[in-house]
C-alpha cells in the first residue's frame, strides 16, 4: 500500500523528487546499503536513514521513470527486508548528486 501525494508529473525541465517513510522490517537487514547500491544503478540521486521508530527515510531524485522504478523496487527491498507499506509525497527537488547513507 503506497500513501501520500502520487501526483505522475514532473516539472518542465527539472527532476522529480519524493520524500518516503519505509514501514517494516527495514533495520538491521541492509536496507540502506541496498538503497545506495540501487539507486546508483537506477541513476537517482538522494539520501536514506534510519530513523528512531524503526522506519526508513528517503529522498529520490531524477528523472520520473528512474523515481518510480526506484520506489517500486523499494517496496521489495533487500532479501531480509519485509516492507508493510511506503508513505510517499513530492517534494521540492534539491538538485542533489549521488546517493548517500546518513
Amino acid at each position: 500500500m503506497v500513501a501520500g501525494n502520487m501526483a505522475r508529473r514532473s516539472r518542465p525541465g527539472g527532476p522529480t523528487a519524493r520524500h518516503l517513510i519505509i514501514h517494516g522490517r527495514v533495520q538491521g537487514v541492509f536496507f540502506r546499503d541496498w538503497t545506495v547500491d540501487t539507486a546508483a544503478s537506477l541513476g537517482v540521486s538522494g539520501w536514506v536513514r534510519n530513523l528512531p521508530d524503526g522506519t526508513v527515510e528517503a529522498h529520490l531524485e531524477g528523472e520520473l521513470h528512474n523515481v518510480d522504478r526506484m520506489i517500486a523496487a523499494l517496496h521489495d527491498g533487500p532479501p531480509r527486508a519485509q516492507v508493510e507499506r511506503i508513505e510517499q509525497r513530492d517534494i521540492a527537488a534539491e538538485r542533489l548528486s549521488g546517493f548517500k547513507r546518513c
